[in-house]
């Protein structure tokens, strides 16, 4: 399975339980699991917790965690038009803004059934046009979508992974 993260996923868990000088081991979880192909983001999607200004930000400036979580494929311009127009059709320069990145990161997994987007939104279906949430839209075009809570519990976070890690692997 391929977690694609959202970068809500990630700024959540700084800016709440698991900040990085709080919980160090999740962040080196984190990119235990990318090296192992099992955790990834769109280029999109990285760029845009990258381009912060704060310890996250650094963070995702660091080469072996860009080597570990950036998904090393380009976008399909197919796929993210016709994630796009599950938002709306037409859709205004305002419409664009508001929706942001995420067509990139539903489109990386649109096809995939091995694939998940990880996000911290949650279900709003009566939400529509440019203001649907990411679970609705993978919904509708059939990606399967989590969110980072159950995604913690599929790869089994704990505050000693990696002894326990070492264990099994020694």
């Amino acid at each position: 399975m391929l977690y694609l993260l959202d970068a809500n996923a990630l700024i959540t868990a700084h800016n709440t339980w698991y900040g990085h000088t709080r919980v160090p081991e999740f962040w080196r979880w984190l990119i235990h699991h990318g090296e192992a192909g099992q955790v990834k983001m769109p280029a999109q999607i990285y760029s845009e917790v990258e381009n912060g200004n704060d310890a996250l930000a650094s963070w995702m400036h660091d080469p072996k965690t860009k080597k570990a979580l950036l998904l090393n494929e380009v976008s399909d311009p197919a796929a993210v038009q016709e994630v796009l127009y599950l938002y709306g059709d037409p859709l205004t320069e305002a419409d664009l803004i508001t929706i942001g990145q995420d067509p990139f990161l539903i489109a990386a997994g649109l096809g995939h059934p091995n694939r998940v987007v990880v996000t911290a939104e949650v279900s709003k279906a009566t939400r529509t046009g440019a203001r649907r949430h990411v679970p609705d839209v993978c919904s509708d075009c059939k990606v399967n979508w989590m969110h980072p809570i159950t995604f913690i519990a599929h790869l089994d976070f704990s505050t000693d992974w990696d002894a326990l890690n070492k264990k099994t692997v020694g």
